[in-house]
């Protein structure tokens, strides 16, 4: 089939690659195919707006715990970031920025939710579903849509019959009233404790249920002072270096998740000092001790949560939680607490991320029932049986101590050779070889049992239920940029 080399205009059906969201990846990959003159292509998003993660998460305190410096495109840096750690609305605006100077505005058809794709092995296309009836047709597919998209609940009984408010930080709701309420927050990972202190300023009386307490780091944010923002604009040299900085001050923290990690135990003194510093209390300091190797769950940082945990409002709940009913939360204990509003800071399924589309390639094989026991690709990148098709944030690229858009970068270089190498060769499609992916699954699942993620005593989102990690890196980032940074064509089965 040929594909038109134009600019796709809001009903063109046929283009050379189909994007799906428009995130960091997404977008990352869209400016990646514009600067190698490639314009035809399409941008599905299922909302009015770009951003991705950082327009869906709206709640209070909202903030990326990697310094904006480097949570930013390379080739894109913004030297006005308000301060180390932007908050979700200076994000946003960013990538907005990003979509607007990079002219993808008219590539992207909004309000278009994918709901399949299915791969055609004898015109080598994919031929993309949207949950309003409409479809595209492309030569490759690209699935930005991320990792942080689909909220995981838990599963209490009852939960469906509280009759108050109730919602998940992904999903904030904005009208629910909160000033001066009785409030369950029901989850301490990442988005808890950034909007829990937002809400023990606010409310009358705040629940935090929590199952295991997380290892939390001093953040010291800071704000830029217009100098420090002006010298940054004049001089792009300064804002390199300083980039780098963060970069290779970040990078060094990979060895914290080696198991038998010297640097972890350092680590753990440092956060048990800050915990002793912030708690006076023995008994809330005890309850806010984990028993987990640092690590092993996700490593937080903050300076405004264990404070906030010591207002005469906030109450820690550790006991199970048994049950929830139309007035509020019961303990295993017996206990019962009413309350108006519940909140759940209960993250994100990862590892089911891909279930709301369904993905057919060679042979009818559907990805999400290949991935049922245990995501697997190569190179977090490219999944055997189904050509032409590239992940970002796929299977174990996710991270723990740096950046996600230097991988996100390395991806979409690695995806826009593949997606080159189809029109040079005149190929149908490209195809991993399966035991090139086994044998890099191999390798990688090999890593990952020398880590604190398999062997530091916790259960987290990180693991399915059976303890196989398909989320998470197990190295440096630059020794995965170095593995993405040539495609080798031999690692791929063609078809002319």
């Amino acid at each position: 089939m040929t594909v038109s080399t134009q600019e796709p205009t809001p009903g063109t059906r046929e283009v050379e690659v189909a994007i799906v969201g428009t995130g960091f990846s997404g977008l990352g990959m869209a400016i990646q195919l514009k600067r190698a003159g490639i314009d035809s292509f399409l941008l599905l998003e299922k909302a009015g707006d770009v951003g991705g993660t950082w327009r869906e998460n709206t709640y209070p305190g909202a903030a990326c715990d990697v310094p904006a410096h480097l949570y930013s495109f390379s080739f894109e840096p913004n030297p006005a970031w308000s301060q180390v750690y932007a908050p979700q609305a200076e994000i946003l605006e960013y990538l907005r920025h990003c979509a607007r100077k990079y002219g993808l505005l008219p590539h992207v058809r909004f309000h278009a939710e994918v709901t399949g794709a299915e791969f055609d092995e004898a015109q080598g296309t994919w031929t993309v579903h949207t949950k309003d009836g409409q479809w595209v047709r492309a030569r490759s597919l690209v699935l930005g849509n991320g990792a942080l998209h689909l909220p995981a609940y838990p599963a209490i009984p009852g939960r469906e019959s509280f009759q108050g408010a109730a919602f998940h930080s992904a999903c904030w709701r904005h009208d629910a009233e909160l000033t001066d309420k009785v409030v369950a927050v029901i989850g301490t990972g990442a988005s808890a404790i950034q909007f829990v202190p937002q809400l023990a300023a606010r409310v009358r009386k705040l629940y935090l249920f929590q199952r295991t307490p997380p290892w939390i780091l001093p953040r010291f944010n800071k704000v830029f002072s217009q100098a420090r923002r002006r010298l940054f604009a004049r001089l792009p040299g300064v804002a390199w270096l300083y980039r780098a900085a963060i970069y290779w001050n970040l990078e060094w923290h990979a060895m914290l998740f080696l198991r038998k990690s010297w640097l972890g135990r350092l680590v753990e003194r440092v956060a048990r000092r800050h915990l002793a510093a912030s708690v006076p209390d023995p008994k809330l300091r005890g309850l806010l001790t984990p028993s987990y190797r640092l690590g092993c769950k996700r490593v937080l940082m903050s300076d405004d949560y264990y404070p906030a945990l010591q207002r005469p409002n906030v109450e820690l709940v550790c006991e199970g939680i048994e049950s929830i009913g139309p007035r509020g939360v019961r303990t295993r204990e017996g206990v019962q607490r009413e309350v108006d509003v519940i909140v759940y800071g209960t993250g994100f399924d990862v590892s089911r991320y891909l279930a709301p589309i369904r993905v057919v390639g060679r042979q009818g094989r559907e990805l999400n029932e290949l991935w049922n026991s245990a995501p697997s690709s190569y190179l977090g990148i490219t999944v055997g049986g189904f050509p032409n098709l590239f992940l970002m944030m796929g299977p174990n690229t996710g991270l723990g101590h740096n950046s996600m858009v230097f991988m996100l970068e390395a991806q979409a270089r690695y995806a826009l050779q593949c997606i080159q190498a189809l029109r040079a060769r005149e190929l149908r499609w490209l195809d991993v070889r399966p035991e090139v992916q086994a044998g890099f699954n191999e390798e990688v699942q090999d890593k990952l049992r020398s880590t604190v993620w398999q062997s530091g005593g916790c259960q987290s989102w990180y693991q399915t239920a059976d303890g196989h990690n398909s989320a998470l890196w197990p190295g440096f980032t630059f020794a995965y940029w170095r593995r993405t940074r040539q495609l080798r064509l031999s690692d791929y089965a063609q078809s002319t």
